[in-house]
This record gives structure tokens, C-alpha cells and sequence, in this order.
């Protein structure tokens, strides 16, 4: 599959809520209209998680829609991901490179523009820069100025996906920032309509993003 900044442009990540049937909501997002899916668990078994990445694999191959695995390049590997999103403490982008060679799409999360030319030095295919909003998933994120968003974007050639508490009433700020596209996380899973909410975001997402 060809990964371009395209494909950044409506990038869900998965969120899990015990009342609900997490395979169905992933299909609602594809449904929807979500351009790629990050796929994290961060305390799942390794068995578990590889038979549940498979079927997510399945799921999004269904929709064309790119998979990456969230910081673990094994299962990035086994599940035949389309890549894997590593943090900047996950190890470097050359070791990632290094065990995938060209199979795997690499992500890497940047705060500033020093983190940013970085990984874009060392070959990265993207950046995930945030948070934007804060974070209802994370308690140890500062929140990343629209400025240094739009200086990261301005610093680099690669594509960048904003994240962080992005939502249908907040988007429209990253407007002029230079961002591929938008990832949500709660905005998306925790709808009640995932399929309809995903139509929405999208289609403001492609208000702001560079043409």
C-alpha cells in the first residue's frame, strides 16, 4: 500500500469501552470514512494482542484503509501491519527501520521542531504532533501550542498529523497550521454514532488540512 499525507487525514486511534463491541466499532469508523487506524494497546498480552491485530488487519484491508500498530514493531511485523507509530521514548527510528526495512510505514511523535527534523533525519514517514487540546488519554501531556505545530510543519517535508483532544468544535483552529489531517481518539470511539461522527469529522477535516 502507497502511504501518503492523504491518508492522514481523518487518523483514528483505538479506544476501548467495556459496553461495546470494539471489532464493531472499528468497522463503523471504516464505514465512516476514516483514512487510516492506529491500533493501540498498551497492556494487552502479546498473544492477545497479535490475534486481535490480525483482525483488525482484516477489517481495515476490507476498507483499504492503513493499519499501524501503536509502539510494537513485532506485532507491526506479525499481524502484516502497514506500519507502527513509535513514541520518543519507544526507541529509535533506525532501529524500527533497521528490523522492517521497507515494510512498515514509521511514525514517530514530535513535541518541538528539534524532535521533529530528527526524525525526519533519521527517516521517518510522518510525525504525530500534540497534544493539541490536552489529552483525555494521557495525564503527563503538555499542551503543544498552535505555533510550534505550525513551525513543525513548516520545519519539515514529511506529513504531520495533529493529536490531542481534537474535536467536531475545536478543528477548525488547526486551520493554517500546515497539518495532513486530524487523529481523534475519544471524539470517535466515544460516540454514540461512530459511522455518522466519523462523516462529520472527516468532512471538517477537509476544511483544514493542506491541499
Amino acid at each position: 500500500m502507497v502511504f501518503t499525507g492523504k491518508n492522514l487525514l481523518l487518523y483514528a486511534v483505538t479506544e476501548r469501552y467495556p459496553d461495546r463491541d470494539f471489532f464493531a466499532q472499528i468497522e463503523s469508523a471504516l464505514k465512516g470514512g476514516i483514512t487510516c487506524l492506529q491500533l493501540r494497546e498498551k497492556h494487552l498480552p502479546s498473544g492477545e494482542f497479535l490475534a486481535e491485530a490480525r483482525e483488525v488487519k482484516k477489517l481495515c484491508a476490507k476498507y483499504d484503509v492503513p493499519l499501524i500498530i501503536n509502539d510494537n514493531i513485532e506485532i507491526a511485523l506479525s499481524c502484516g501491519a502497514d506500519g507502527v507509530h513509535i513514541g520518543q521514548d519507544d526507541g529509535s527510528v533506525a532501529e524500527v527501520r533497521k528490523m522492517a526495512g521497507n515494510r512498515l510505514v514509521i511514525g514517530v511523535s514530535a513535541h518541538n521542531v528539534g524532535e521533529a527534523m530528527a526524525a525526519e533525519k533519521a527517516g521517518a514517514d510522518y510525525l504525530g504532533s500534540g497534544a493539541v487540546f490536552g489529552s483525555a488519554t494521557k495525564s503527563n501531556v503538555r499542551v503543544l501550542p498552535l505555533e510550534t505545530l505550525k513551525n513543525i510543519c513548516s520545519g519539515v517535508k514529511i506529513p504531520v498529523v495533529a493529536i490531542g483532544g481534537i474535536n467536531e468544535t475545536n478543528m477548525i483552529s488547526l486551520a493554517g497550521t500546515g497539518i495532513n489531517g486530524v487523529a481523534v481518539i475519544s471524539a470517535v470511539f466515544g460516540a454514540q454514532d461512530v459511522e455518522s461522527k466519523c462523516r462529520e469529522l472527516k468532512r471538517l477535516s477537509e476544511k483544514i488540512v493542506v491541499k
